[in-house]
């Protein structure tokens, strides 16, 4: 038997289907391939209940043993005697400052199409485990999910933890899934090396990518094939299903610009490609739409320029090829603000298009500089060096890569920004995250679109507290005071 993260019915009934409710259930493997499941839980706080009139704590909730016959409280009776004043007051404060329970999901399903930076194992399924694929090995997964899962990092992604904030399990990969209760939280169509455009583009351009590559073409034929599966009456039966969805369209277009990179193609040539980029990106999104989608989360591209392979692959004598601030290649990050450009340009004519729709730009560039400039804040020591690769500057080198040759692996991926040379660290990842769920980098906020997510909702309450700096604190502390005195005095 293997836990299986995937949406069931409240009573947690094995085999049925539903769109309410997701948690992880005991199942027994069946299909291509066990799901992973996520790591033991840590206590979960917001389900304890602290019975202090009797002196103990008890955990009520998802695997507690149920009510525990209680003890009477009359003295000389065999019960407890009831807490002192001051013991009470102090149970108000603790109340005041745990109780809470626990979220449900904000959206019943989570649907996710783009590259490696958003991949957890269609990888694996389309190339199989004998593609010599580095990421389908060890120490790939190492940090959070203790084995490799076809992440293309040591641990979670920007879509695991939107998932997480969203009361959602996180998302399945599409190829790994069969049935429609497989993906009753939603599926992951993103893979590893996935383009926005097709080999013939790049072909006609005198580049080829290969025929076999994954892009959005392709994985929108499996968003389809899956509305088929989900709705087999008509996709007219999935309208309510694709309005109570989130879309994450992205980040994708990437690879689209790293492939002629890698083969030194000039900047000049490859920077004529993101029109077209974009506008792939702009027909997906109208599709999605035209098929009831009506919020989508678009991300743009990563500071490129921060990228430790890039950083060693074009290093240069010449300083003003850097930014001073972040040690960054100034020509390749100002790339990447070119493609986010037109990439604004154009979901805000879709806005225009589609007013009832919500189509939030994701500023990953942004959100990553913070990393770059600032990495203390994050608990990073070194934002441009590959935790897992070579002895290079940038902890690349072309003799070794993560999981090739002679490679190393640092002690604490959480120092450092990059995993293995090309993809984020977990710890950069969260970093980019916590920067678009708490709406600093995202064009309108994501807690804007909704008012059912309990925990996205805290995220953005505690930017507005840090905001407003103290005030609210000494309030707060404020009426948890006046409580207690009020107890002590009248009780």
């Amino acid at each position: 038997m293997d836990i299986r993260e995937i949406c069931t019915l409240p009573t947690g009934t094995k085999g049925q289907f539903s769109t309410q409710s997701c948690w992880p259930v005991q199942m027994s493997t069946h299909g291509r391939t066990a799901h992973e499941s996520r790591p033991h839980p840590h206590t979960d706080f917001s389900k304890i209940q602290f019975s202090f009139f009797y002196g103990r704590l008890e955990q009520r909730g998802r695997g507690s043993p149920g009510k525990e016959a209680m003890a009477s409280s009359a003295p000389g009776r065999g019960g407890r005697r009831p807490i002192s004043p001051a013991a009470a007051a102090a149970a108000v404060v603790v109340m005041v400052l745990v109780g809470a329970e626990p979220a449900a999901a904000c959206y019943q399903r989570l649907f996710s199409f783009g590259d490696s930076l958003a991949d957890t194992g269609n990888f694996r399924f389309y190339y199989g485990n004998s593609s010599g694929e580095p990421a389908l090995r060890p120490p790939y997964g190492e940090t959070f999910f203790r084995r490799p899962t076809g992440r293309f990092s040591n641990g979670r992604l920007v879509l695991d933890f939107i998932a997480d904030t969203m009361g959602l399990p996180f998302v399945r990969p599409y190829l790994s899934g069969r049935r429609a209760e497989d993906f009753a939280c939603g599926a992951n169509f993103a893979v590893g090396g996935a383009t926005a455009l097709g080999p013939d583009f790049f072909r006609d351009r005198g580049f080829n990518i290969g025929d076999g590559r994954v892009h959005l073409d392709t994985e929108m034929k499996w968003f389809r094939d899956l509305l088929d599966l989900l709705c087999p009456g008509g996709r007219s039966d999935c309208s309510d299903m694709m309005g109570q969805s989130l879309f994450l369209v992205g980040e994708i277009g990437g690879n689209d610009y790293n492939l002629p990179l890698l083969s030194r193609l000039p900047i000049e040539k490859i920077r004529s490609f993101t029109p077209s980029v974009v506008a792939k990106i702009s027909s997906t999104i109208t599709e999605l739409i035209g098929l009831g989608a009506k919020t989508l989360v678009v991300p743009g591209n990563l500071p490129i320029g921060c990228v430790p392979r890039y950083l060693s692959i074009f290093r240069s004598d010449n300083k003003e090829d850097y930014e001073p601030e972040s040690g960054c290649l100034r020509w390749m990050n100002e790339f990447s603000k070119y493609h986010n450009k037109l990439l604004v340009e154009e979901l805000e004519k879709l806005r225009k298009l589609h007013p009832g729709v919500s189509i939030i730009y994701a500023d990953y560039y942004g959100a990553a500089m913070e990393i770059f400039l600032f990495p203390e804040r994050f608990g990073i020591e070194e934002p441009l060096v590959a935790c897992c690769g070579g002895e290079g500057t940038h902890g690349v080198s072309p003799a070794a890569a993560c999981g090739y040759g002679e490679y190393k692996v640092c002690d604490n991926p959480d120092k450092y920004g990059s995993w293995d040379g090309f993809h984020p660290s977990e710890a950069a990842y969260k970093a980019i995250a916590m920067g678009l769920l708490r709406g600093t980098y995202t064009q309108p906020s994501i807690a804007s679109t909704t008012s059912s997510c309990p925990k996205l909702t805290e995220l953005v309450s505690s930017v507005e507290y840090k905001r407003r700096g103290t005030v609210l604190h000494f309030t707060a502390v404020a009426q948890v005071i006046g409580w207690v005195l009020f107890y002590l005095f009248f009780f």
